[in-house]
């Protein structure tokens, strides 16, 4: 089983200038390692659409690779977006998506997600909509080896990590958090990104 805290380094380790689009319980782990001017911090509204807003910047930014780091409860609230990314004509290749799959809805109190029947596979269902490139992990070093093959490759690229459960506090933008990119509303976060991808 992954750490998340782990993972998450891991990626950093294998960031240059990529954007990050983090939602609910990763964005405050992200927040401790990283203060790049691509981080979106995807909270504040629209609970679960990390996935598709940062679809909608991989088509509009196409030079540009685009990193999601979702959680498992995040993606089923949105899971029709996995076809839509595929069924696109030309499906985007600078795309990236994690998914940290610890079997809960962890900012709201570790409910469990419903996918706990011994059938359900994210990789299964990342495969049936189309993903070419689809990998799972549960294993850092792993994770760590394979890391910068998947990084380079053409996407969209789907990869599960299979994290422990944490306790992650629910993300607030206007708490006690000390991290840049949840000390600003979410419109003045999406004004701060579009400048920057502007430059």
């Amino acid at each position: 089983m992954l750490i998340k805290e782990e993972c998450l380094q891991l990626i950093a380790n294998q960031r240059t200038d990529e954007i990050v689009v983090a939602t609910m319980g990763l964005t405050v782990p992200w927040g401790k390692i990283s203060t790049h001017p691509l981080d979106y911090a995807s909270v504040g509204s629209a609970m679960g659409h990390a996935a598709d807003f940062a679809l909608g910047i991989a088509l509009a930014k196409p030079d540009k690779k685009v990193v999601v780091l979702n959680g498992d409860g995040s993606m089923l609230m949105c899971l029709g977006t996995l076809a839509t990314i595929t069924a696109l004509n030309t499906p985007p290749p600078n795309y990236v998506l994690f998914v940290c799959d610890n079997g809960t809805y962890e900012v709201t109190g570790n409910q469990p997600v419903p996918d706990g029947n011994a059938g359900f596979s994210w990789t299964t269902i990342a495969e049936g909509v189309g993903f070419e490139q689809v990998y799972e992990f549960d294993n850092s070093d792993a994770l760590g080896t394979e890391l910068p093959k998947i990084w380079n490759q053409i996407g969209p690229i789907f990869v599960n990590l299979k994290i422990a459960q944490a306790h992650e506090p629910p993300p607030d933008r206007w708490g006690d958090f000390p991290y840049p990119y949840l000390q600003e509303s979410l419109a003045e976060s999406t004004h701060k990104l579009k400048e920057a991808l502007a430059d």
